[in-house]
């Protein structure tokens, strides 16, 4: 058992106070993990473009003072009662469409969006209690997409958790807790190209750089990169269709 666990954290986080204005660090208390939940130390965290969209708040309800964040490593520094498959000093990568592991959509080999923690990005509070473990001076802050990794620490429900190899570097592969699993699921699991097909990948960032590898262990005989930005191809698709990701 850490020596933290049962306390509450004081930590630095990256807070949105208000719609597209400059995160502020702040320190902010992490309350310990209730049931079924998991405090994790974040060690790296990356910026996706969903937490962009979201801070923006163009075109959805605006939740505010939030922490965001969702693609990002770490490693659990307590557990709730009740979790059984994860300990302290696990390495951890957050994922933001959970599975419980028991409903319907869990058990099918079809689906994953878990009828318990399918994405919600208008909750900002943890479904044991209906209440955040981030505050700042008794302030209540929100939570994003039940992981919020803009934060030294985070609480997040343990279905939301999938526990990595601990030589893994945790700097590399916290972009796969989103943007490599976003565009590696794309192809392998919904697209489905077949082995000597040729596949289109539109815009090589990360999504579509994974997307591209997808299609390379598919066996698609040929792989065709398309983005208006030139410098992406210099960049990034030789090394994935041709060397491919060092991490697959």
């Amino acid at each position: 058992m850490s020596s933290t666990a049962g306390l509450v954290i004081p930590c630095k986080a990256a807070v949105a106070w208000e719609a597209g204005k400059p995160l502020v660090i702040e320190k902010v208390e992490v309350a310990p993990p209730q049931a079924m939940e998991v405090r994790v130390k974040i060690k790296y965290t990356s910026l996706c473009h969903t937490d962009l969209y979201f801070w923006e708040a163009k075109g959805q309800t605006p939740l505010f003072p939030r922490i965001f964040g969702h693609e990002a490593s770490g490693i659990v520094e307590s557990v709730g009662e009740g979790v059984e498959h994860l300990q302290v000093g696990d390495h951890v990568l957050p994922v933001f469409t959970g599975e419980c592991g028991d409903c319907a959509h869990c058990k099918s080999e079809e689906s994953n969006m878990c009828n318990l923690l399918r994405i919600n990005t208008d909750r900002g509070v943890m479904l044991s209690d209906g209440k955040p473990r981030f505050s700042i001076k008794g302030t209540p802050i929100n939570h994003f997409l039940g992981t919020s990794t803009f934060s030294e620490y985070t609480v997040v429900h343990s279905g939301c958790l999938a526990k990595i190899n601990r030589l893994a570097p945790l700097d590399k592969v916290c972009i796969l807790s989103c943007g490599i699993s976003t565009g590696l699921g794309a192809t392998l699991n919904v697209a489905k190209p077949k082995k000597g097909s040729s596949v289109a990948v539109f815009g090589l960032g990360a999504v579509g750089l994974a997307a591209a590898e997808g299609a390379r262990i598919s066996g698609a005989s040929r792989i065709i990169g398309i983005d208006r930005n030139p410098k992406r191809f210099e960049e990034g698709i030789y090394n994935v269709v041709h060397c491919h990701l060092p991490w697959f």
